[in-house]
Protein backbone atom coordinates (compact mmCIF):
# COMPACT_ATOMS: atom_id res chain seq x y z
CA UNK A 1 0.00 0.00 0.00
CA UNK A 2 1.60 3.08 -1.44
CA UNK A 3 0.84 6.89 0.47
CA UNK A 4 -1.36 7.47 -1.95
CA UNK A 5 -3.82 4.46 -1.22
CA UNK A 6 -3.31 5.32 2.77
CA UNK A 7 -4.78 8.49 2.55
CA UNK A 8 -7.81 7.44 0.69
CA UNK A 9 -8.51 4.50 3.24
CA UNK A 10 -8.30 6.49 6.19
CA UNK A 11 -10.75 9.37 4.36
CA UNK A 12 -13.01 6.73 3.96
CA UNK A 13 -12.80 5.44 7.40
CA UNK A 14 -12.92 8.52 8.63
CA UNK A 15 -16.66 8.76 7.33
CA UNK A 16 -15.11 11.37 4.49
CA UNK A 17 -16.42 9.73 1.52
CA UNK A 18 -16.80 12.81 -1.37
CA UNK A 19 -14.19 13.89 -3.02
CA UNK A 20 -14.81 16.70 -5.67
CA UNK A 21 -11.58 16.86 -7.56
CA UNK A 22 -9.76 18.79 -10.38
CA UNK A 23 -6.38 16.99 -10.27
CA UNK A 24 -3.02 17.27 -11.85
CA UNK A 25 0.53 15.11 -12.12
CA UNK A 26 1.46 15.40 -9.20
CA UNK A 27 -1.96 13.79 -8.08
CA UNK A 28 -1.99 10.66 -10.20
CA UNK A 29 -0.81 8.36 -7.61
CA UNK A 30 -4.12 9.63 -5.60
CA UNK A 31 -5.92 9.56 -8.46
CA UNK A 32 -4.93 5.92 -9.04
CA UNK A 33 -5.72 5.15 -5.42
CA UNK A 34 -9.30 6.29 -5.83
CA UNK A 35 -10.13 4.19 -8.36
CA UNK A 36 -8.74 1.01 -6.08
CA UNK A 37 -10.64 1.97 -3.36
CA UNK A 38 -14.09 1.67 -2.99
CA UNK A 39 -16.45 3.77 -0.97
CA UNK A 40 -15.21 7.37 -2.76
CA UNK A 41 -17.79 9.07 -4.89
CA UNK A 42 -15.56 11.24 -7.18
CA UNK A 43 -16.54 14.20 -9.03
CA UNK A 44 -14.99 16.02 -11.24
CA UNK A 45 -15.44 19.67 -11.72
CA UNK A 46 -13.29 21.55 -14.58
CA UNK A 47 -12.22 24.91 -12.18
CA UNK A 48 -11.18 24.90 -8.99
CA UNK A 49 -13.66 27.64 -7.80
CA UNK A 50 -16.42 24.79 -8.37
CA UNK A 51 -14.63 22.32 -6.59
CA UNK A 52 -14.30 24.27 -3.41
CA UNK A 53 -17.79 25.43 -3.86
CA UNK A 54 -19.41 22.46 -4.31
CA UNK A 55 -17.55 21.21 -0.72
CA UNK A 56 -18.95 24.15 0.92
CA UNK A 57 -22.32 22.98 -0.12
CA UNK A 58 -22.22 19.60 0.30
CA UNK A 59 -21.03 20.21 3.89
CA UNK A 60 -23.98 22.72 4.50
CA UNK A 61 -26.39 20.39 3.74
CA UNK A 62 -24.46 16.60 5.04
CA UNK A 63 -23.28 18.58 8.39
CA UNK A 64 -20.13 16.45 7.42
CA UNK A 65 -17.02 17.72 5.46
CA UNK A 66 -16.29 16.18 1.66
CA UNK A 67 -12.78 16.38 0.57
CA UNK A 68 -11.21 18.49 -2.54
CA UNK A 69 -8.30 17.11 -4.88
CA UNK A 70 -6.18 20.54 -6.07
CA UNK A 71 -3.59 21.01 -8.26
CA UNK A 72 -0.23 22.53 -6.47
CA UNK A 73 -0.27 25.96 -5.57
CA UNK A 74 -2.18 27.07 -8.84
CA UNK A 75 -5.37 24.99 -8.49
CA UNK A 76 -5.26 26.02 -4.32
CA UNK A 77 -5.55 29.82 -5.25
CA UNK A 78 -8.33 29.08 -8.11
CA UNK A 79 -10.45 27.30 -5.41
CA UNK A 80 -9.65 30.24 -2.55
CA UNK A 81 -12.30 32.42 -3.55
CA UNK A 82 -15.13 29.84 -2.76
CA UNK A 83 -12.81 28.45 0.18
CA UNK A 84 -12.89 32.04 1.50
CA UNK A 85 -17.24 31.88 1.60
CA UNK A 86 -16.80 28.19 3.04
CA UNK A 87 -14.35 29.48 6.04
CA UNK A 88 -17.30 32.57 6.85
CA UNK A 89 -19.57 30.12 6.68
CA UNK A 90 -17.68 27.63 8.84
CA UNK A 91 -17.90 24.90 6.83
CA UNK A 92 -15.87 21.80 7.31
CA UNK A 93 -13.98 20.88 4.85
CA UNK A 94 -10.57 18.75 3.70
CA UNK A 95 -8.42 19.74 1.35
CA UNK A 96 -5.90 17.21 -0.11
CA UNK A 97 -3.45 19.52 -2.46
CA UNK A 98 -0.45 17.86 -4.26
CA UNK A 99 3.09 19.16 -3.68
CA UNK A 100 6.58 18.27 -5.65
CA UNK A 101 8.41 15.24 -4.65
CA UNK A 102 10.30 16.09 -1.75
CA UNK A 103 13.32 15.92 -3.40
CA UNK A 104 12.06 18.03 -6.71
CA UNK A 105 11.13 21.03 -4.82
CA UNK A 106 14.68 22.51 -4.24
CA UNK A 107 14.74 22.84 -7.70
CA UNK A 108 12.13 25.68 -8.33
CA UNK A 109 10.07 24.07 -11.16
CA UNK A 110 7.44 26.39 -12.88
CA UNK A 111 5.15 25.34 -10.67
CA UNK A 112 6.57 25.56 -7.52
CA UNK A 113 5.24 27.43 -4.98
CA UNK A 114 4.23 28.44 -1.09
CA UNK A 115 1.89 26.26 -0.93
CA UNK A 116 1.13 26.53 2.91
CA UNK A 117 1.24 30.05 2.94
CA UNK A 118 -1.45 29.96 0.15
CA UNK A 119 -3.61 27.72 2.41
CA UNK A 120 -3.25 29.32 5.87
CA UNK A 121 -5.45 32.32 5.21
CA UNK A 122 -8.63 30.43 4.07
CA UNK A 123 -7.60 27.37 6.60
CA UNK A 124 -7.43 26.69 10.52
CA UNK A 125 -5.46 23.63 10.21
CA UNK A 126 -2.89 23.18 7.54
CA UNK A 127 0.36 20.47 7.39
CA UNK A 128 2.44 18.95 4.50
CA UNK A 129 2.88 15.55 4.85
CA UNK A 130 6.98 14.87 5.19
CA UNK A 131 7.10 11.14 4.18
CA UNK A 132 4.57 8.23 2.82
CA UNK A 133 4.72 6.68 6.36
CA UNK A 134 2.99 9.75 7.90
CA UNK A 135 0.42 10.06 5.18
CA UNK A 136 -2.26 7.89 7.17
CA UNK A 137 -1.25 9.96 10.26
CA UNK A 138 -1.38 13.23 8.87
CA UNK A 139 -5.02 12.57 6.40
CA UNK A 140 -6.66 11.09 10.22
CA UNK A 141 -5.58 14.70 11.66
CA UNK A 142 -7.24 16.66 9.28
CA UNK A 143 -10.50 14.80 9.17
CA UNK A 144 -10.68 15.32 13.03
CA UNK A 145 -9.67 18.63 12.71
CA UNK A 146 -12.36 19.79 9.71
CA UNK A 147 -15.04 18.19 12.33
CA UNK A 148 -14.10 19.66 14.78
CA UNK A 149 -16.49 22.06 17.10
CA UNK A 150 -16.69 24.65 15.14
CA UNK A 151 -15.91 23.08 11.89
CA UNK A 152 -13.17 24.36 9.66
CA UNK A 153 -11.16 24.07 6.58
CA UNK A 154 -7.98 21.71 6.70
CA UNK A 155 -5.85 22.06 4.03
CA UNK A 156 -3.28 18.53 3.67
CA UNK A 157 -0.39 18.94 1.40
CA UNK A 158 0.71 15.74 -0.73
CA UNK A 159 4.15 15.55 -2.02
CA UNK A 160 4.52 13.53 -5.32
CA UNK A 161 6.85 10.86 -3.50
CA UNK A 162 4.82 10.23 0.08
CA UNK A 163 1.51 9.30 -2.75
CA UNK A 164 4.10 6.66 -4.64
CA UNK A 165 6.29 5.55 -1.66
CA UNK A 166 5.38 2.51 0.29
CA UNK A 167 3.26 2.96 3.69
CA UNK A 168 2.44 1.48 6.84
CA UNK A 169 -1.88 1.25 6.32
CA UNK A 170 -4.61 3.36 7.47
CA UNK A 171 -5.09 5.41 10.59
CA UNK A 172 -8.14 5.84 13.16
CA UNK A 173 -9.75 9.34 13.20
CA UNK A 174 -10.19 10.69 17.24
CA UNK A 175 -12.89 12.78 17.41
CA UNK A 176 -14.32 14.63 20.31
CA UNK A 177 -16.79 13.30 21.04
CA UNK A 178 -18.14 15.46 23.98
CA UNK A 179 -21.43 17.02 23.67
CA UNK A 180 -21.81 20.61 22.92
CA UNK A 181 -22.13 23.25 25.54
CA UNK A 182 -22.97 26.89 26.28
CA UNK A 183 -22.51 28.85 28.91
CA UNK A 184 -25.41 29.11 31.37
CA UNK A 185 -23.88 32.51 32.69
CA UNK A 186 -24.34 34.42 28.99
CA UNK A 187 -28.10 32.82 28.83
CA UNK A 188 -28.67 33.83 32.80
CA UNK A 189 -27.71 37.63 31.80
CA UNK A 190 -29.45 37.27 28.57
CA UNK A 191 -32.96 36.21 30.46
CA UNK A 192 -32.63 39.33 32.91
CA UNK A 193 -32.07 41.69 30.01
CA UNK A 194 -34.99 40.93 28.37
CA UNK A 195 -36.88 41.01 31.98
CA UNK A 196 -35.58 44.55 31.89
CA UNK A 197 -36.28 45.96 28.71
CA UNK A 198 -37.50 43.22 25.96
CA UNK A 199 -38.84 45.81 23.68
CA UNK A 200 -35.49 47.55 22.93
CA UNK A 201 -33.51 44.69 22.88
CA UNK A 202 -32.42 42.30 19.66
CA UNK A 203 -31.92 38.68 20.06
CA UNK A 204 -29.22 38.48 16.43
CA UNK A 205 -29.43 35.23 15.14
CA UNK A 206 -27.44 32.78 13.05
CA UNK A 207 -25.99 28.80 12.67
CA UNK A 208 -28.26 26.51 14.31
CA UNK A 209 -30.44 29.06 15.68
CA UNK A 210 -32.09 29.53 11.55
CA UNK A 211 -33.03 25.90 12.11
CA UNK A 212 -36.77 24.86 12.35
CA UNK A 213 -36.08 23.78 16.05
CA UNK A 214 -33.78 27.28 16.35
CA UNK A 215 -36.18 29.78 14.98
CA UNK A 216 -39.23 27.85 16.75
CA UNK A 217 -38.05 28.87 20.11
CA UNK A 218 -36.53 32.32 19.24
CA UNK A 219 -40.30 32.77 18.25
CA UNK A 220 -41.34 32.07 21.48
CA UNK A 221 -39.33 33.89 23.31
CA UNK A 222 -39.69 37.19 21.12
CA UNK A 223 -43.63 37.13 21.49
CA UNK A 224 -43.60 36.39 24.82
CA UNK A 225 -40.81 38.98 25.93
CA UNK A 226 -41.65 41.59 22.91
CA UNK A 227 -38.11 41.24 21.76
CA UNK A 228 -36.97 41.55 18.49
CA UNK A 229 -35.99 38.63 16.80
CA UNK A 230 -33.50 39.02 13.61
CA UNK A 231 -31.14 37.29 11.70
CA UNK A 232 -27.88 38.46 10.49
CA UNK A 233 -27.71 39.98 6.92
CA UNK A 234 -26.21 36.83 5.29
CA UNK A 235 -26.12 33.38 6.80
CA UNK A 236 -25.55 29.46 5.66
CA UNK A 237 -28.82 28.13 6.24
CA UNK A 238 -31.94 29.05 7.32
CA UNK A 239 -35.07 27.39 7.06
CA UNK A 240 -38.15 29.29 5.90
CA UNK A 241 -41.33 28.89 4.00
CA UNK A 242 -45.08 28.02 4.92
CA UNK A 243 -45.49 26.93 9.03
CA UNK A 244 -42.13 28.35 9.74
CA UNK A 245 -40.93 31.53 11.58
CA UNK A 246 -40.71 34.19 9.36
CA UNK A 247 -37.35 36.28 10.56
CA UNK A 248 -36.45 39.64 9.11
CA UNK A 249 -32.42 40.27 8.27
CA UNK A 250 -30.30 43.00 9.08
CA UNK A 251 -30.62 45.37 5.66
CA UNK A 252 -27.75 45.29 3.75
CA UNK A 253 -27.71 49.10 3.13
CA UNK A 254 -26.23 51.25 5.86
CA UNK A 255 -28.86 53.88 5.65
CA UNK A 256 -31.54 51.60 6.11
CA UNK A 257 -29.92 49.33 8.67
CA UNK A 258 -29.16 52.50 10.44
CA UNK A 259 -33.28 53.02 10.96
CA UNK A 260 -34.03 49.52 11.68
CA UNK A 261 -31.31 49.39 14.61
CA UNK A 262 -31.39 53.08 16.33
CA UNK A 263 -33.94 51.94 19.02
CA UNK A 264 -31.95 48.96 20.26
CA UNK A 265 -30.14 49.63 23.81
CA UNK A 266 -29.00 45.80 24.15
CA UNK A 267 -28.15 43.14 21.28
CA UNK A 268 -28.28 39.59 22.29
CA UNK A 269 -25.95 37.67 19.67
CA UNK A 270 -26.56 33.81 19.04
CA UNK A 271 -23.80 32.30 17.08
CA UNK A 272 -24.11 36.32 15.33
CA UNK A 273 -21.64 38.83 14.93
CA UNK A 274 -21.69 42.50 15.82
CA UNK A 275 -23.82 44.11 12.97
CA UNK A 276 -21.26 45.78 10.57
CA UNK A 277 -21.78 47.30 6.70
CA UNK A 278 -20.51 45.33 4.39
CA UNK A 279 -17.83 48.13 2.86
CA UNK A 280 -16.64 51.32 3.92
CA UNK A 281 -18.43 54.07 2.51
CA UNK A 282 -17.03 58.05 2.99
CA UNK A 283 -18.86 59.82 5.90
CA UNK A 284 -20.66 56.34 7.04
CA UNK A 285 -20.17 54.29 9.73
CA UNK A 286 -18.79 50.69 9.74
CA UNK A 287 -21.01 49.82 13.39
CA UNK A 288 -24.73 49.52 12.71
CA UNK A 289 -25.58 49.77 15.91
CA UNK A 290 -27.04 53.04 17.50
CA UNK A 291 -24.41 54.79 20.14
CA UNK A 292 -24.43 53.20 23.38
CA UNK A 293 -26.17 49.93 22.26
CA UNK A 294 -24.88 46.86 24.76
CA UNK A 295 -23.80 44.05 23.14
CA UNK A 296 -24.00 40.75 24.62
CA UNK A 297 -22.34 37.23 23.65
CA UNK A 298 -24.86 34.54 24.17
CA UNK A 299 -23.50 31.96 22.45
CA UNK A 300 -20.83 31.67 19.87
CA UNK A 301 -20.65 29.51 16.63
CA UNK A 302 -19.58 25.63 18.32
CA UNK A 303 -21.59 26.03 21.44
CA UNK A 304 -25.30 24.16 21.46
CA UNK A 305 -27.36 27.48 20.65
CA UNK A 306 -30.59 24.92 20.67
CA UNK A 307 -30.22 24.27 24.31
CA UNK A 308 -29.69 27.58 24.92
CA UNK A 309 -32.72 29.15 23.45
CA UNK A 310 -34.41 26.22 25.30
CA UNK A 311 -32.96 27.10 28.51
CA UNK A 312 -33.53 31.12 27.88
CA UNK A 313 -37.18 30.24 26.71
CA UNK A 314 -38.22 28.56 30.17
CA UNK A 315 -36.70 31.62 31.83
CA UNK A 316 -38.84 33.77 30.43
CA UNK A 317 -41.83 30.97 30.62
CA UNK A 318 -42.05 31.38 26.87
CA UNK A 319 -44.07 28.22 25.60
CA UNK A 320 -45.25 27.05 22.36
CA UNK A 321 -48.62 28.56 22.78
CA UNK A 322 -47.08 32.03 22.84
CA UNK A 323 -45.81 31.19 19.04
CA UNK A 324 -48.23 32.70 17.01
CA UNK A 325 -49.06 30.91 13.48
CA UNK A 326 -47.94 32.32 10.40
CA UNK A 327 -50.61 34.01 8.42
CA UNK A 328 -52.03 32.70 5.25
CA UNK A 329 -50.69 34.38 2.37
CA UNK A 330 -52.06 33.23 -0.98
CA UNK A 331 -49.61 33.24 -3.61
CA UNK A 332 -50.80 33.97 -7.41
CA UNK A 333 -48.87 33.57 -10.38
CA UNK A 334 -47.73 36.96 -12.09
CA UNK A 335 -48.57 37.94 -15.68
CA UNK A 336 -47.41 40.28 -17.77
CA UNK A 337 -43.87 42.13 -17.46
CA UNK A 338 -41.13 41.09 -15.96
CA UNK A 339 -40.24 43.00 -12.90
CA UNK A 340 -38.49 42.56 -9.60
CA UNK A 341 -42.16 41.96 -8.24
CA UNK A 342 -43.32 39.89 -10.63
CA UNK A 343 -40.24 37.83 -10.81
CA UNK A 344 -40.36 37.07 -6.76
CA UNK A 345 -43.82 36.19 -6.87
CA UNK A 346 -42.94 33.44 -9.63
CA UNK A 347 -40.12 32.28 -7.58
CA UNK A 348 -42.32 31.90 -4.73
CA UNK A 349 -44.87 30.16 -6.50
CA UNK A 350 -42.28 27.82 -8.06
CA UNK A 351 -40.46 26.52 -5.21
CA UNK A 352 -40.89 22.76 -4.00
CA UNK A 353 -41.62 21.04 -1.12
CA UNK A 354 -38.59 20.71 1.14
CA UNK A 355 -36.31 22.41 -2.25
CA UNK A 356 -33.05 23.73 -1.07
CA UNK A 357 -32.58 27.60 -2.51
CA UNK A 358 -29.03 28.88 -3.22
CA UNK A 359 -29.21 32.86 -3.62
CA UNK A 360 -26.61 35.17 -5.18
CA UNK A 361 -29.38 36.86 -6.91
CA UNK A 362 -27.90 40.01 -5.71
CA UNK A 363 -29.47 43.13 -7.05
CA UNK A 364 -32.35 41.79 -8.69
CA UNK A 365 -32.87 39.07 -5.70
CA UNK A 366 -32.77 42.19 -2.94
CA UNK A 367 -37.21 41.84 -2.74
CA UNK A 368 -37.42 38.21 -2.86
CA UNK A 369 -36.84 37.38 0.76
CA UNK A 370 -40.17 38.29 2.08
CA UNK A 371 -42.34 36.97 -0.76
CA UNK A 372 -40.62 33.42 -0.42
CA UNK A 373 -41.34 33.52 3.39
CA UNK A 374 -44.83 32.55 2.39
CA UNK A 375 -43.87 29.29 0.04
CA UNK A 376 -43.54 25.85 0.15
CA UNK A 377 -41.20 24.70 3.30
CA UNK A 378 -37.65 24.87 2.18
CA UNK A 379 -34.44 26.18 3.39
CA UNK A 380 -32.33 28.96 1.99
CA UNK A 381 -28.53 29.37 1.65
CA UNK A 382 -26.72 32.27 0.99
CA UNK A 383 -23.42 33.72 0.53
CA UNK A 384 -21.44 34.38 3.85
CA UNK A 385 -17.93 35.60 2.52
CA UNK A 386 -18.94 38.36 -0.77
CA UNK A 387 -16.82 36.34 -3.41
CA UNK A 388 -18.34 35.95 -6.65
CA UNK A 389 -18.92 32.62 -8.22
CA UNK A 390 -21.00 30.92 -5.12
CA UNK A 391 -23.87 29.79 -5.86
CA UNK A 392 -23.62 27.63 -9.06
CA UNK A 393 -20.99 25.87 -7.43
CA UNK A 394 -22.98 25.40 -3.95
CA UNK A 395 -25.78 24.17 -5.46
CA UNK A 396 -23.77 21.65 -6.78
CA UNK A 397 -22.92 20.19 -3.47
CA UNK A 398 -26.21 20.74 -2.35
CA UNK A 399 -27.60 18.36 -4.58
CA UNK A 400 -24.75 15.96 -4.09
CA UNK A 401 -25.74 15.87 -0.69
CA UNK A 402 -29.35 15.43 -1.39
CA UNK A 403 -29.87 13.75 -4.27
CA UNK A 404 -33.97 13.35 -3.11
CA UNK A 405 -34.22 17.35 -3.03
CA UNK A 406 -34.83 19.80 -5.68
CA UNK A 407 -32.29 22.38 -5.51
CA UNK A 408 -32.96 26.16 -7.11
CA UNK A 409 -29.79 28.35 -7.48
CA UNK A 410 -30.25 31.89 -8.13
CA UNK A 411 -27.52 33.76 -9.88
CA UNK A 412 -27.00 37.41 -11.61
CA UNK A 413 -25.63 36.87 -14.50
CA UNK A 414 -21.50 38.43 -14.17
CA UNK A 415 -21.88 35.84 -10.62
CA UNK A 416 -22.62 33.33 -13.40
CA UNK A 417 -19.57 34.03 -15.88
CA UNK A 418 -17.30 33.19 -12.71
CA UNK A 419 -18.55 29.62 -12.17
CA UNK A 420 -19.74 28.86 -15.27
CA UNK A 421 -18.89 25.46 -15.24
CA UNK A 422 -20.41 24.25 -12.33
CA UNK A 423 -23.64 23.06 -15.11
CA UNK A 424 -21.00 20.48 -16.63
CA UNK A 425 -20.67 19.36 -13.04
CA UNK A 426 -24.26 19.08 -12.80
CA UNK A 427 -25.08 17.55 -16.42
CA UNK A 428 -22.35 14.82 -15.81
CA UNK A 429 -23.65 13.31 -12.53
CA UNK A 430 -27.23 14.19 -13.50
CA UNK A 431 -28.29 16.67 -10.51
CA UNK A 432 -31.58 17.42 -9.71
CA UNK A 433 -30.85 21.36 -9.93
CA UNK A 434 -32.70 24.38 -11.69
CA UNK A 435 -30.07 27.25 -12.61
CA UNK A 436 -31.91 30.79 -12.92
CA UNK A 437 -29.76 33.79 -14.55
CA UNK A 438 -30.84 37.07 -14.09
CA UNK A 439 -29.43 38.55 -17.48
CA UNK A 440 -29.52 42.32 -17.09
CA UNK A 441 -26.29 42.81 -18.48
CA UNK A 442 -24.31 45.30 -15.89
CA UNK A 443 -22.70 44.27 -12.56
CA UNK A 444 -25.87 46.39 -11.46
CA UNK A 445 -24.52 46.15 -8.16
CA UNK A 446 -21.21 47.61 -8.67
CA UNK A 447 -23.11 50.45 -10.87
CA UNK A 448 -25.00 50.92 -7.33
CA UNK A 449 -22.02 50.90 -5.14
CA UNK A 450 -19.69 53.68 -7.58
CA UNK A 451 -22.69 55.79 -6.28
CA UNK A 452 -22.56 55.13 -2.64
CA UNK A 453 -18.93 55.58 -2.22
CA UNK A 454 -19.40 59.24 -3.95
CA UNK A 455 -16.98 58.27 -6.79
CA UNK A 456 -19.01 60.47 -9.02
CA UNK A 457 -21.09 60.32 -12.67
CA UNK A 458 -19.25 57.41 -14.45
CA UNK A 459 -17.98 57.94 -18.29
CA UNK A 460 -17.56 55.58 -20.74
CA UNK A 461 -14.74 54.11 -19.87
CA UNK A 462 -16.20 53.46 -15.97
CA UNK A 463 -19.62 52.54 -17.74
CA UNK A 464 -17.67 49.76 -19.83
CA UNK A 465 -15.82 48.48 -16.84
CA UNK A 466 -19.27 48.16 -15.03
CA UNK A 467 -21.28 46.84 -18.32
CA UNK A 468 -21.26 42.99 -19.39
CA UNK A 469 -22.68 43.59 -23.13
CA UNK A 470 -20.98 43.81 -26.49
CA UNK A 471 -21.56 41.15 -26.92
CA UNK A 472 -23.93 39.86 -24.76
CA UNK A 473 -23.89 36.23 -23.12
CA UNK A 474 -26.02 33.72 -24.40
CA UNK A 475 -26.86 31.67 -21.34
CA UNK A 476 -28.94 29.34 -23.09
CA UNK A 477 -25.87 28.21 -25.59
CA UNK A 478 -23.88 28.15 -22.31
CA UNK A 479 -26.14 25.51 -20.56
CA UNK A 480 -26.85 23.40 -23.83
CA UNK A 481 -22.94 22.96 -24.52
CA UNK A 482 -22.38 21.96 -21.14
CA UNK A 483 -25.46 19.30 -21.57
CA UNK A 484 -27.98 21.15 -19.37
CA UNK A 485 -31.70 22.04 -21.37
CA UNK A 486 -32.12 25.68 -20.89
CA UNK A 487 -34.29 28.22 -22.43
CA UNK A 488 -34.67 32.49 -22.09
CA UNK A 489 -37.72 33.85 -21.05
CA UNK A 490 -39.01 38.02 -21.00
CA UNK A 491 -42.35 37.47 -19.41
CA UNK A 492 -43.74 36.25 -16.42
CA UNK A 493 -46.08 33.42 -18.00
CA UNK A 494 -43.31 32.46 -20.09
CA UNK A 495 -41.35 32.41 -16.86
CA UNK A 496 -44.22 30.56 -14.88
CA UNK A 497 -44.22 27.45 -17.39
CA UNK A 498 -40.63 27.36 -17.59
CA UNK A 499 -40.20 27.28 -13.99
CA UNK A 500 -42.88 24.86 -13.27
CA UNK A 501 -41.43 22.67 -16.12
CA UNK A 502 -37.82 22.77 -14.58
CA UNK A 503 -39.26 22.01 -11.33
CA UNK A 504 -41.25 18.89 -12.30
CA UNK A 505 -38.69 17.46 -14.62
CA UNK A 506 -35.69 15.56 -13.16
CA UNK A 507 -32.09 16.71 -14.48
CA UNK A 508 -29.99 20.22 -14.22
CA UNK A 509 -32.00 23.23 -16.17
CA UNK A 510 -31.31 26.53 -16.75
CA UNK A 511 -33.67 29.81 -17.16
CA UNK A 512 -32.24 32.57 -18.53
CA UNK A 513 -34.90 35.09 -17.42
CA UNK A 514 -33.81 38.88 -19.76
CA UNK A 515 -34.20 41.66 -17.59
Amino acid sequence: MNGAESLVRTLVGGGVDVCFTNPGTSEMHFVAALDRVEGMRCVLGLFEGVVTGAADGYFRMKGKPASTLLHLGPGLANGLANLHNAKKARSGIVNIVGQHATYHIGYNAPLTSDIEGLAWPMSAWVRTSPDAKSVAADGAAAIAAAKTSPQQIATLILPADTAWNEADGIAQVREDHRPLSYCAQAVEQAARILHADSVHTLLLVTGSALTEQGLALAQQIGEKTGCTVMSETFYPRMARGRGRFSVNTVPYAIEKALAVLKEFKHILLVEANDPVAFFAYPNKPSMLKPNGCEVHRMTDCGENSIAALEVLADAVHATPHDAKPQKFVELIKPTGALTLTSIAQAIACAIPENAIVVDESVTTGRGFFRPTAAAAPHEWLQNMGGSIGFSTPVATGAAIACPDRKVMSMVGDGSAMFTIQSLWTQAREGLDVVTIVFANKIYQILRNEFDNVGAGEPGKRAQDMLKIDRPTLDFVAMARGMGVPGRAVTAADDFNKALDEAVHEPGPRLIEVQI
